[in-house]
């Protein structure tokens, strides 16, 4: 009889892309499922081959449309009720994210939501990258790996050389976020300050702090309708900004987004492959979180430390 992997990877539709790059760097084949569509718009999972008493890796993002979520919880239950040992949820994209607390009456908390269905559906692990929220964790009562993009975009700053860089946010919010970068680098940090009138609309931005002859790396997480980011590389650019990129882990980039970045004075905006991005956009470029993943995953098989994965 054949002696059976310690570990198999499987995916969800949408996020094969990723897995298979994943199982590249880990060596292994990605394991085999089937996904079955009905005309209604279900959807049923099943394994094609055995996994009892293995640990199974989910590799899927649950970004927009939310069957991605629902694909994985099917595939968390599955594994389950076909006596996997251990169950690890890899989802490099985290959905809901952004709904981390009551930030007005009558709401939901999507972000707890979501933690309570994957924890109720079976996982035992879960592994993802760049929180909107590091608290997200504390919604989870099994262990959270909680990596950061920083592995690989720090590396690719460096490489392009920049004089004068300064690191730059968005908005406030993510001025703990910059600030990490600016200190590992060692370059002046900028903040902007934004209100808005609605959801996905900026109403006004003012820049705090000195752009001018600087080449300025914003810094964001998610990049959703591109607003935002947009508005504020064109601000940065009025002040006097040689240059401006932009760098957000999570390219969700729905509706205008992609137009707005071409149109904008943005040289560049650089996202992780955590979220496919399939439209055409000279200014867009995706750096790979495979190997990191696959690092982690090798690591948690092995039971040892993951700590040596963050660079800051």
């Amino acid at each position: 009889m054949s002696e059976k992997a310690p570990f198999m990877v499987f995916s969800g539709t949408n996020s094969r892309y990723l897995a298979e790059k994943i199982c590249e760097n880990l060596g292994c084949p990605l394991g085999n499922m089937n996904i079955t569509h009905f005309a209604d718009g279900e959807f049923a999972v099943s394994y094609e081959e055995s996994i009892r008493g293995s640990h199974v890796f989910l590799v899927q993002s649950t970004f927009p449309n939310s069957d991605n979520l629902m694909e994985l919880l099917l595939m968390v239950d599955a594994a389950k009720r076909a006596s996997a040992k251990s169950i690890v949820a890899v989802i490099p994209y985290f959905g809901w994210a952004r709904q981390d607390r009551k930030d007005k009456p009558r709401v939901s908390i999507g972000a707890k939501l979501v933690a309570d269905l994957l924890s109720v559906a079976g996982i035992d692990r879960l592994i993802t990258m760049d929180l909107h929220a590091d608290q997200i964790q504390g919604f989870f009562d099994v262990p959270v790996d909680h990596l950061y993009a920083s592995a690989v975009f720090l590396p690719y700053i460096q490489s392009l050389n920049l004089e004068n860089l300064t690191i730059a946010t968005p908005d406030v919010g993510g001025s703990k976020r910059a600030s990490t970068y600016s200190k590992y680098l060692d370059v002046p940090l900028v903040l902007c300050n934004k209100s808005r009138e609605k959801a996905n609309e900026v109403a006004s931005m003012q820049i705090i702090g000195d752009v001018k002859g600087k080449n300025v790396i914003l810094i964001d997480d998610i990049v959703d309708t591109a607003g935002t980011i947009t508005k504020a590389a064109d601000i940065m650019l009025e002040a006097g900004a040689l240059s401006v990129r932009a760098i957000a882990s999570h390219c969700v980039m729905s509706g205008p987004a992609t137009d707005r970045v071409q149109k904008s004075g943005l040289t560049e905006m650089i996202f992780t492959d955590s979220i496919p991005y399939c439209k055409d956009g000279c200014k867009v470029n995706q750096l790979s979180i495979a190997s990191l993943f696959a690092t982690t995953i090798r690591r948690v098989v092995n039971n040892e430390s993951i700590s040596s994965q963050y660079i800051m």
